[in-house]
């Protein structure tokens, strides 16, 4: 079994709780997946966040606690800042990092790194089960170009990203330190002077992933296209040695953007929230248009009783009904699309749950 699994899920290994669901009880996410703010430094070519525009709450450091508590409370596992904004811009992130483990969450963060403070590293990465960077480029005119930034921006997130791993290796830390790249077909140029970088990085990982888009195509996302870089990823691979990972996450890369299942079943799961305090299934249903989906937001309720609401129940059972059909009502490969492929399997094709018998993944609580 890979090390890290980053192109599937890990949903084998909370059996429990995917019983619960198909008894039809109402169970708190493994997973919230959420941003402080929905501004961003970056104005990165490939960004859903545009897509998802709503409307904005101030998120108070009050309510952040409330939210890591409740979250808590009710039995989430982990929190990952990966949303639709860079949460680094909230002045609140490390206090929420620090609160959010205090609760016994396991913390994540996803990051573009700019704002990233080096000298709080010390102080969060003994917090934290990963720190993603998100790095689409490897050089710095087409970082800055692929990004949306200055070309400057790129030294200072390379010195970042050099001073998280060099805190990690002098204290021994667990935390998993990783590059992220988008991929279009048009950034085929940098796919390995990039997991070159993060082997000279000493990073753990580089996960080369797709890009999504919404049901009307509104990035420009030609699928098709991803075909062409099947060698160029394999060589990309090929990188990997001891203790530096280079993935691939073919299943979505040569999808063509289609899905196998017409229903939602993994929010229940993976519940994501977005840098607004907006309460949504998904990321994909963030946007103001998409409201009759809209739960609640933490600025005004707190996340436990929007969770023990009707109404969180109610569009928990209509994305899962034959009302919605996710293969034309929402984007393409969301962040629930692997759960959706497991859970469908087990719903409608009457596929056994077993239990996986081999060790722990890591990040077993980050879906």
């Amino acid at each position: 079994m890979e090390k890290f699994i980053l192109d599937g899920h890990k949903l084998q290994w909370h059996k429990d709780k995917v019983e619960a669901w198909l008894r039809g009880e109402r169970i708190a996410p493994i997973t919230i997946d959420c941003a402080l703010t929905r501004r961003c430094t970056y104005q990165c070519v490939y960004c859903y966040g545009r897509l998802q525009a709503n409307d904005e709450k101030r998120m108070t450091r009050d309510v952040i606690f409330r939210f890591l508590d409740d979250a808590a409370e009710i039995g989430v596992k982990a929190i990952s800042f990966v949303s639709d904004g860079e949460s680094t811009c909230s002045p609140h992130i490390y206090d929420a990092i620090v609160r959010g483990k205090d609760n016994g969450l396991d913390m994540a963060l996803g990051t573009n790194g700019y704002l990233l403070k080096d000298e709080r590293l010390d102080e969060i990465l003994p917090l934290l089960t990963y720190l993603r960077f998100n790095v689409s480029a490897a050089e710095p005119s087409r970082y800055a170009q692929i990004m949306g930034c200055e070309e400057d921006n790129f030294s200072k997130v390379y010195n970042t990203i050099k001073e998280s791993v060099r805190i990690k290796k002098k204290n021994k830390l667990p935390v998993t330190i990783g590059l992220q790249m988008v991929l279009l077909p048009d950034f085929a140029d940098q796919i390995i002077p990039l997991v070159r970088l993060g082997k000279e990085l000493q990073v753990d990982y580089t996960v080369i992933k797709h890009c999504s888009d919404d049901e009307n195509g509104s990035l420009g996302v030609d699928y098709a296209k991803y075909f062409s870089l099947v060698d160029i990823l394999n060589e990309a691979e090929s990188h990997s040695c001891n203790g530096y990972f280079v993935k691939a996450k073919w299943s979505k890369i040569l999808s063509n953007g289609k899905r196998g299942y017409s229903q939602c079943y993994g929010p229940p799961f993976i519940m994501q929230l977005s840098g607004s305090g907006l309460v949504a299934p998904c990321g994909m249903l963030f946007n103001r248009k998409y409201k009759k989906f809209h739960i609640g937001n933490i600025a005004d309720t707190s996340f436990k009783e929007i969770w023990r609401s009707d109404r969180y129940w109610e569009v928990v059972k209509l994305i899962a009904s034959e009302n919605f059909d996710a293969r034309t009502m929402c984007g393409s490969l969301c962040l629930q699309h692997k759960a959706n492929e497991f859970l469908w399997d087990l719903k409608k094709e009457g596929q056994p749950l077993s239990m996986c018998d081999c060790e722990l993944p890591m990040h077993v609580n980050f879906i």
